[in-house]
This record gives structure tokens, sequence and C-alpha cells, in this order.
């Protein structure tokens, strides 16, 4: 059964096209940077070193330091303070609460689950555990209790962490309209956190980009880099912006800003698909390096599931056991509809395509409105000559976006010329 959380308090239906971005990167005009808060939290920790409440509060200011960099020196520091203080007193709430924070981001989902429902029974009038019990069960692929448990975030608290969960929930589940809605409350609610809006922003640009709406996508991104200046994030947003646009030269200038922040296989993909358009054939080359380099170091620290690293590779019909490799392997740890599409792409290319039937049914499931999904499943379907259900997909996958991707969408607007002339 779907369930569609209700959001409780009155929607943003009467904004202007653009106004919320801007309005909200406003209202976030000043907050305290997270470089000042970890100074701080440093030095009242020396100062009191009996006191976990500080101890606490710098942990907290280490995981949103992670967020805005993505080095994870920042987790293994929060990890490392919080087991301190539960070590000393196994019933601070405090630290509870981040070591779910914490399991999070290192993919420890079912763990967390377990965790966050430990939490919510001693304490279940605190909004925050609810969202990460909705969080873990999200990426569990248990949607329906995701959705409960965001619901209760809600309603107890509706805010801009609760509003940016309920706004995902929608999108997965199929509703894109009430997705991008929400989203905009969760961004026009404000953040004491200037990175925490930008990061709504970055994902209603997303939102607006995959159902083509290009022009609303790059005023998100711009507004992002208002409100947290510099974020990578937002730099892919526009790059791929301007990849669909034809603007080929600042779609390159805007993923290398990215790339040198965060050097992301997708990143790195996108840069040698515009670099071989563009007639750049050694900067393409050095791009895929880039990626096999990503993948070794990887390797090296024994890191054994990356989704997108999979995709790239799948995209780039290159390293295919090693797709299905990280693929299966983030199976093992995740069970959303995310993961079931990159298995069923990664099967695909490996020329196992009953598997990849199964698995792209499962990641079609809701009726997610992400154009990859259908054209996977539309090359999917034509490989198993069921010439009618693949031209549907990729109709669908191009009527959400023509422009989804610079190589891929070609890909699948040749493939549907092709099936129509059979």
């Amino acid at each position: 059964m779907r369930v569609f959380i209700l959001v409780t308090s009155v929607m943003c239906t009467a904004l202007a096209a653009h106004g919320e971005d801007s309005v909200a990167a406003r209202r976030v005009a000043a907050p305290v940077k997270t470089d000042e808060r970890i100074a701080e939290y440093e030095k009242l920790s020396r100062s009191n070193p009996d006191d976990a409440h500080y101890k606490n509060l710098l942990a907290g200011a280490y995981i949103q330091k992670m967020r805005e960099t993505t080095d994870f020196g920042y987790i293994d520091r929060a990890a490392r303070i919080v087991n301190q203080v539960l070590g000393v007193e196994p019933d601070n709430y405090e630290a509870r609460r981040l070591r779910s924070e914490i399991g999070l981001e290192r993919h420890q989902f079912a763990e967390v689950a377990e965790l966050s429902r430990q939490i919510i029974a001693a304490a279940p009038d605190d909004a925050w555990n609810w969202g990460t019990l909705g969080d873990a069960l999200m990426e569990l692929g248990r949607y329906e209790g995701a959705a409960e448990a965001y619901q209760k975030m809600v309603t107890l608290r509706p805010n801009q962490s609760s509003y940016n969960r309920a706004s995902y929930y929608r999108w997965v589940t199929g509703d894109a309209k009430g997705a991008i809605t929400i989203m905009q409350q969760a961004i026009a609610s404000g953040s004491p956190s200037s990175e925490n809006t930008a990061w709504c922003l970055v994902d209603l640009g997303n939102l607006y980009f995959k159902t083509a709406r290009l022009a609303d996508a790059e005023q998100a991104y711009r507004s992002a880099l208002a409100a947290f200046g510099g974020y990578y994030p937002a730099y892919a947003g526009l790059g791929r912006v301007q990849a669909a646009q034809g603007k080929f030269g600042e779609a390159i200038e805007n993923y290398r800003r990215a790339q040198s922040a965060v050097p992301m296989p997708e990143y790195a993909a996108a840069l040698a698909d515009l670099y071989e358009r563009t007639g750049k054939k050694g900067e393409a080359r050095r791009q895929l390096d880039l990626i096999d380099v990503v993948d070794k170091m990887a390797r090296a620290n024994n890191e054994k599931t990356n989704r997108n690293l999979a995709l790239v590779y799948a995209d780039q019909d290159r390293s295919l056991a090693r797709a299905l490799e990280l693929a299966h392997a983030e199976l093992d740890v995740r069970g959303d509809v995310y993961t079931h599409d990159a298995l069923a792409w990664a099967l695909y290319k490996n020329g196992r395509v009953d598997e990849a039937e199964r698995a792209a049914a499962r990641a079609l499931n809701f009726g997610t409105p992400e154009p990859a999904f259908y054209y996977h499943a539309g090359l999917i379907a034509a490989a198993m000559n069921k010439k009618a259900e693949a031209s549907n997909y990729l109709e669908r996958a191009l009527a959400l976006n023509p422009h989804f991707d610079l190589r891929q969408a070609e890909i699948a607007e040749n493939a549907l010329q092709s099936l129509k002339l059979r």
C-alpha cells in the first residue's frame, strides 16, 4: 500500500516562479560558520573535560563539517568522541542520537533503524529520532515504515528537516509535483545552517532538472551558491543544466569547480563526455583515468560499495565486472529503488538480461520519476525483444527530460527511433 505523507502546515502554493529560492537564501543570511563552531566547542571541551555536553556539541559540528566537505575524517573524529562519551555514560541521550547520525553516514542502515527504535522508546516525542528511523528504512527499501516515521516527524516538528524528508518520500513514490511543493516549503522554513538550506536548494534543482524545468533548476542551483558559497553540488547542478542547454564550455567550467572540491566519479564521467563532445580527447582520457584512480583508492581502503561508480562504469561500457561487483555489494546494505536500478543496469551491461529485467521492475515499483530508470528499463526490454514495452519506457524517460544526460539521452532517442523502424 502506498502511503503519502501529509504536511500539516500551510503549503507554499502562492510562491512566485523563483521567489522561494531567493527568499530562502536571504533568510539564512549570516549563521555561525561550522569552523567557528568547531573552534568554540573544542575550547569548551578542553576547559570542561568532564562535561559530555560540550563533547557532543563538538561531535555534531564535525558531522556537519563532513557534510560540507565530504571529508570522512570528520566522521571518524565524531565517532571517537561519541564512543568516548558512551564509554563513560552508556545512556547519554545526546551521544546516542549522534551515534545514529554517524551510522547513517557510514551506511549502517539496519543498525541505525534498530538504534533509532531504541531511542524512540525512551523519547517518543523527539522528532529527530523518527527522522533517522525513516532515513534508515528508506535506504533499506522499507517504504511504508519510512512513511510512518516521517509522518510522525512532520507532525511533531514541521520544519526544514522534516519537510525535506517528506519531499524525498513523495518523489520516490511517484509524486513529482508534491515533492517539489514540499521541498519549496522546506526551503522557505529556513535553517540555522546555511549548508542545510543549500542542500535543499540543490535537491529542488535536481527535481526540477529531472522533470525538464531547466530554468527553474538553474535558479535553484544559483540560489544554493548564494546561500552557501562554493557549494560543490550546486556547481555540478549548473554543469548538468548547461550541458543539457548545449553550453558546453560553461558546463565544463562548473563541473571543474565541483571536481576541485570533491573528485566524485560522476563529475569525472560528466567531464569526460563533455571533453569528448568538444573534441578534447586527451582531457577526456584523463578524466577516465581519474575514475580508475578513485576506484583503486577505494579498493585499497577496502570500500566495497559504490553504486554511483557502478553506474559510471556501466554507462561507459568498461570495467563491467567491477560495476556488477559494486552493485551487488551495495544491495547487501541497501534495498532501495536506486540500488535496484544500478544493479539492473550493471546486469544488463554484463549480458544478464533476465536478472536485469527483474531488478528494473523493482526499481520502477513506485513509479519514481527518474528518467534514467525508464531509460535503463527500456534498453533491457529491447534486449528481450519486448518492443512495445521498450518503446513505452524510452518515451517516458524522454518525456520526463529529453536531455537527462548528455550521452545517455542520445542513446535513448536513437534506440526509440530504431524500435519504431522495426
